[in-house]
């Protein structure tokens, strides 16, 4: 019998009820599984019965056998799992053949499979009251997981990790239930840095007395990001690619150039922004600040054209304006007079798919019409152009093809927490509320409660989600009236309410002093958000003057999507958001976006219009536009046909303008009309 028994590195025996558990090891591979059974002798116990396993059958062998592998073993592990008096009765059994067995740590689960698992302080995971291997740990995972929906590989790979991390199985599975514990849903922290700057003296300025008294009486000395500004040209009339984080004080950089050159007779300044809710919130703050150095205006759309004693005033000294609300009064033919500082703030929307290229259009036709005022009005020096933006992944390419000096500010005045959490959409107000409340229950070191942005992908989910926060909140969205939007920005900035749930909206710059941001969705509408979006949208939470950090909640709801037309889930997107890369700016043109942008650069520069579209940072094939132009009756040679003028005035498309044309001719009604129109956005 002995020759027939292999030498072993191990033998490995677990106790499991009236039986061990006996698995021989070499060069880590176990040779086989059987099961002994020992019975009480006059000598002590001794092997009764020892059966080798193969698959569902057992083959009954010598109960000697056994003794033979004991004998041939390097070692003898027994399991610590096996109960208390089965390892007296076992070690006793050895001794009768002078042989000694150790008492290891091991998996439970692996032992039950006849496997020997080791594990250690550092290897094992706890599971309910025991402690497993990493190997059972994972495979535990990966079943819970199966019950919750299918999580892609980062996700995974990421509780993965984090289970080896932690060493607690409970812990890890309760993030799938909406667990908040702020060590286990920690991604990653960006830390607070603060570049070495010499920064500028305000006294130390040259500039216009009104400014730099007004200056004076703020600070002593300028922001590191605006005292770079300085240093790169900003008070002798430089171009400025302005790229920095969200509340390093970029914004005063255009405002000092603006109202300097104005108050020195170099012409008004157009302050451009992309939204709405964002140019009323500025044309309010220039108002309150600069009121008495300068006349303030408002531009934000066609209905601000009226003549009957509307809010703009194209003869003031600052004009607030937002991109299309400036680009219609060029599309129209208004006199916007001597244009000296023009400061387009969100500079990266040149990215947007859907605004982007507007964007672009507006940069190339303003720059046309201050142009054609140097070459018209003696003594007048065109303008100076300020780009402001916070996430630009080339900000290289994009300054040289604006033309403009580059100004790049790398600090983060506090550090951002970054959390994940997974939650059904069921789950997510739940643990939006609790987050909201926690928040708003701590005070900074600088006195301020902490308060919540929840941003969201629809308005009727930003109503439900305020509905159900326990704290006083309030939605905030483009569909409320100007005066309940100010209203909820006095509620926020004086603490009197402790979360606005939002969309997009904020996103652009609205200024909310937030020290906590909650992603209830990663899509805006029917598109996941761009890498930067997420970090625009982030970058709300902690404000060096409020907070001492900021934290991000991101709420993934595992293997969903918003829309049919959506690729990815938000797990995926998740992880890709959390680990990506700035995208490019570059402008986007499908062949409607080159028609739209051609017609209006012509109805602007005339003949002119393929310098204008040379001049774009999206390439626009002049030729082929202009035959679709022609094509569409928009223009007549280079100049717009009153179908191209109604076109380019109201923002069409050719597939909208064309709805609308067929719906007039066949007489439909112009709330059906208005609704084709509406279908045709959806379904883009």
């Amino acid at each position: 019998m002995s020759q027939q028994v292999q030498r072993v590195d191990t033998l490995f025996v677990h106790g499991l009820g009236d039986e061990y558990l006996v698995a021989p090891i070499r060069d880590g591979d176990r040779l086989f599984r059987s099961r002994l059974e020992l019975s009480e002798t006059t000598a002590g116990p001794r092997p009764a019965k020892f059966r080798i396993q193969d698959g569902s059958s057992e083959e009954p062998r010598p109960p000697d056998e056994f003794v033979d592998y004991a004998r041939r073993s390097r070692r003898i592990r027994l399991s610590q799992q096996t109960a208390k008096a089965a390892r007296s009765e076992f070690k006793e059994m050895l001794s009768g053949y002078q042989l000694e067995a150790t008492v290891v740590r091991t998996c439970r689960l692996c032992a039950n499979r006849g496997r020997y698992a080791p594990i250690t302080e550092e290897t094992a995971i706890k599971r309910d009251h025991e402690y497993i291997c990493q190997d059972c740990a994972i495979r535990e995972l990966e079943r819970e997981l199966s019950f919750t929906g299918q999580l892609t590989g980062a996700a995974q790979d990421r509780l993965e990790d984090l289970l080896l991390e932690v060493q607690d199985l409970d812990r890890i599975t309760n993030l799938l239930e909406g667990n908040l514990d702020s060590d286990l849903t920690k991604f990653d922290e960006i830390s607070a840095t603060t570049d070495e700057i010499d920064t500028v003296p305000v006294s130390d300025l040259d500039l216009h007395p009104g400014v730099q008294g007004l200056l004076e009486d703020r600070f002593d000395s300028l922001l590191p990001v605006q005292s770079l500004a300085v240093e790169n040209g900003l008070l002798d009339g430089d171009d400025q690619l302005v790229v920095s984080a969200t509340a390093t004080g970029k914004t005063l950089v255009g405002e000092i150039a603006g109202l300097h050159r104005h108050l020195s007779g170099k012409g008004k300044m157009l302050f451009l922004v992309p939204l709405v809710a964002l140019a009323n919130q500025k044309h309010e703050d220039f108002r309150d600040e600069y009121g008495h150095l300068a006349d303030v205006t408002i531009r934000v759309g066609a209905s601000r054209l009226r003549d009957d004693g509307g809010r703009f005033d194209p003869d003031a000294d600052v004009i607030v304006g937002t991109y299309e609300g400036v680009d219609h009064a060029l599309r129209t033919g208004r006199n916007l007079g001597d244009i000296g500082t023009v400061v387009i703030d969100e500079v990266h929307n040149l990215q947007d798919d859907d605004r982007g290229h507007r964007l672009d259009g507006l940069i190339t036709r303003l720059k046309h019409y201050t142009d054609g005022r140097s070459e018209d009005r003696e003594g007048y020096g065109g303008a100076q152009w300020v780009y402001l933006s916070a996430t630009v992944g080339n900000p290289s390419h994009l300054a040289e093809h604006l033309e403009a000096n580059l100004v790049e500010f790398e600090e983060r005045p506090v550090p951002i927490e970054r959390h994940v959490t997974f939650a059904d959409e069921g789950e997510k107000a739940r643990i939006e509320d609790k987050l909201v409340r926690r928040e708003f229950d701590q005070e900074s070191s600088l006195g301020y409660q902490g308060q919540t942005i929840v941003f969201t992908n629809s308005r009727r989910r930003c109503h439900e989600i305020s509905r159900k926060l326990e704290y006083p909140s309030a939605a905030y969205h483009a569909g409320l009236d100007y005066g309940k939007r100010k209203q909820v920005e006095r509620q926020f900035a004086d603490q009197d309410i402790a979360a606005v749930v939002t969309t997009a909206a904020l996103a652009a710059g609205v200024d909310f002093p937030a020290s906590q941001v909650v992603f209830d969705t990663l899509a805006m509408g029917i598109e996941w958000l761009s890498v930067q979006e997420f970090e625009q949208m982030l970058g709300r939470a902690g404000r060096p003057d409020y907070h001492d950090r900021g934290k991000v909640y991101l709420l993934i709801e595992p293997d969903a999507s918003y829309h049919g037309s959506m690729e990815a889930t938000e797990d995926e997107i998740a992880f890709k958001l959390l680990k990506g890369e700035m995208e490019d700016v570059v402008a986007h043109y499908d062949e409607d976006a080159t028609v739209e942008e051609t017609l209006a650069n012509v109805t602007v520069g005339g003949t002119a219009v393929k310098r204008l579209n040379d001049r774009m940072l999206g390439e626009i094939p002049t030729k082929q536009a202009l035959g679709r132009l022609i094509e569409y009756d928009f223009i007549d040679g280079l100049e717009p046909t009153p179908r191209g003028r109604a076109v380019t005035r109201h923002f069409l498309d050719p597939e909208s303008a064309f709805t609308i044309i067929e719906g007039v001719h066949r007489g439909d009604d112009p709330f059906d009309i208005v609704a084709d129109v509406e279908l045709l956005d959806e379904q883009d």
